[in-house]
Order: structure tokens, then C-alpha cells, then sequence
């Protein structure tokens, strides 16, 4: 098995931006959330189940999920929430798992929005990454690629792990506060680090 990173953050904190980065530089990426998009596309096995277990409602008139409607149900239903989980989580593990199993890169970083909550793939990996920045700087960057109100992204992030929850499980934290030319700087010298502990991990 490879070396891997669990790569984790709160919403608008720049999670897709450090992955880029790692990509960029020769890592295997992983992006549950992607793989999540893809099984819930039309025909594909998410959005089927999908609408056994929930109806063809929460399916758009394409045959894809309606990540709105299912959002607003599952943000105000827990059962609800718990049941997708169970539904969609088991059919994105296993295509991370053969995704790992495939890199031949010298480390993997698998991007896990809801790591901390989930506890979800941090048995797969060596170390847990957090990317973070502060309240204010989430909502203004949502705000703009999303278009969500305030009030909206804030009831999101008040249903994910705190920042100080975050950190704490953290091996490593890149605080993107600043420009990308910066998000770089630091990406990639975790990206040195990251190599170093992935040839001495293959020695070992």
C-alpha cells in the first residue's frame, strides 16, 4: 500500500485548492466528493438507490441527484442524513479503495470533506491533513463560487467539526489566509515532506 494523506478542511477553506497543488506536484488525488458526484450521476448506482430509498424526487429530470433538495432534507432531517450516508458512503469506500490500491505515485492524498466528523478513511492513512482559515474568509469565498446566502453557509458550518476540532486531529495544517502564490509555497513544502516520509516508509 502507498503512503497516504488524508486531506480534510472546512467548507470554503481551500481544500480543493491544496489538492490541486499536491496533484500538480505528482500526487495520487482522490477526491471522495468527486466520486460522489460521479455515482450519483444519472444511471449510475447512487443515484439509483437513491431514488429506491428516497424517490424519484430527489433525482432531477436528467436522471442525476438533486443536490439541492437533497441538501435542504438532510440538513433538517438527521435520520434522513444518516441514511444517505449509509446508502452512498460504502459505494465511495470501495472505489477509494481501488483507487489507492491502483496509484503508483509516491504518496496518495485522499480529500475527505467530513474526515473529522466521519472518522471516516483514517485508517487508511498515515497522517491527517487540515486545511484552514478563518470564519470570515470561508463564508466570503462559498459566497462567491456558490452564490449561497450567509445565513446558508453558516448553517453548513455549523454542521461540520469545528476549526479547533479539526486542528486538533491534525499531523499537519496549512492556513490559507493569503494569496494562491502562498497556498503554494506552503503545499509544496509539505509536498518535500511528504516524499521524504513516503521513501522511509517504503524502507521500513
Amino acid at each position: 500500500m502507498p503512503f497516504v494523506i488524508a486531506l480534510t478542511g472546512g467548507i470554503g477553506s481551500g481544500k480543493s485548492s491544496v489538492a490541486d497543488v499536491f496533484a500538480e506536484l505528482g500526487a495520487t488525488v482522490i477526491d471522495t466528493d468527486a466520486i460522489a458526484h460521479r455515482l450519483t450521476a444519472p444511471g449510475n448506482p447512487g443515484a439509483r438507490v437513491i431514488a429506491e430509498q428516497f424517490g424519484a424526487a430527489y433525482l432531477r429530470a436528467d436522471g442525476a441527484l438533486d443536490r439541492d433538495r437533497m441538501r435542504e432534507l438532510v440538513f433538517n432531517d438527521a435520520a434522513a442524513k444518516k441514511k444517505l450516508e449509509g446508502l452512498l458512503h460504502p459505494l465511495i469506500r470501495a472505489e477509494v479503495e481501488v483507487a489507492v490500491r491502483a496509484a503508483q505515485a509516491a504518496y496518495v492524498v485522499i480529500v475527505v470533506p467530513l474526515l473529522v466528523e466521519t472518522g471516516a478513511y483514517r485508517e487508511l492513512a498515515q497522517r491527517t491533513l487540515v486545511v484552514d482559515c478563518d470564519e470570515q474568509q470561508q463564508i466570503a469565498r462559498v459566497r462567491r463560487r456558490s452564490g449561497l446566502t450567509e445565513e446558508s453557509i453558516r448553517k453548513i458550518m455549523a454542521a461540520q467539526a469545528s476549526r479547533a476540532e479539526r486542528v486538533a486531529r491534525a499531523d499537519d495544517v496549512i492556513v490559507n489566509d493569503a494569496d494562491l502564490a502562498t497556498l503554494r509555497q506552503r503545499s509544496n513544502a509539505l509536498h518535500q515532506r511528504y516524499l521524504e516520509l513516503a521513501a522511509n516508509a517504503r524502507k521500513s
